[in-house]
């Protein structure tokens, strides 16, 4: 048997406020049939970040572990410092004690979900 991922859903408070802070970040397009309960970014004809409304959720405590992160999403940028001021514009926030800050930074998210972005590295033949 073979399985092939057809998205990775996020839980979060409200779903389309999390799905547009995605679709300015990443350019994916909204899925048609996003709704308050449910708000997905598409790649094509194939849904590839779901949001999911969460009544009672809690954010993650990065990197503390008091409310596990559970996983997080790394996206490569073609310049690290222009990336996190965009994303930082556009309500995500820089934590205090980077792990790695000369390989990554780890950014939150509006609802506190940890993300890491890396520079994008060309593959190595």
């Amino acid at each position: 048997m073979q399985m092939r991922l057809t998205a990775v859903n996020l839980d979060c408070p409200d779903p389309l406020a999390l799905a547009a802070f995605y679709a300015k970040a990443t350019g994916l397009p909204l899925h048609e049939r996003s709704d308050d309960g449910f708000a997905g970014l598409v790649d094509g004809d194939r849904l590839l970040l779901g949001f999911q409304r969460v009544a009672d959720h809690r954010p993650p405590t990065w990197p503390g572990g008091e409310v596990p992160q559970q996983l997080h999403l790394d996206f490569e940028v073609d310049d690290l410092d222009e990336a996190v001021a965009g994303l930082t514009a556009l309500g995500a926030t820089v934590p205090a004690g980077q792990p790695r800050p000369d390989r990554w930074c780890v950014l939150l998210d509006p609802a506190g979900h940890p993300f890491c972005l890396t520079p994008r590295t060309p593959l190595r033949s």
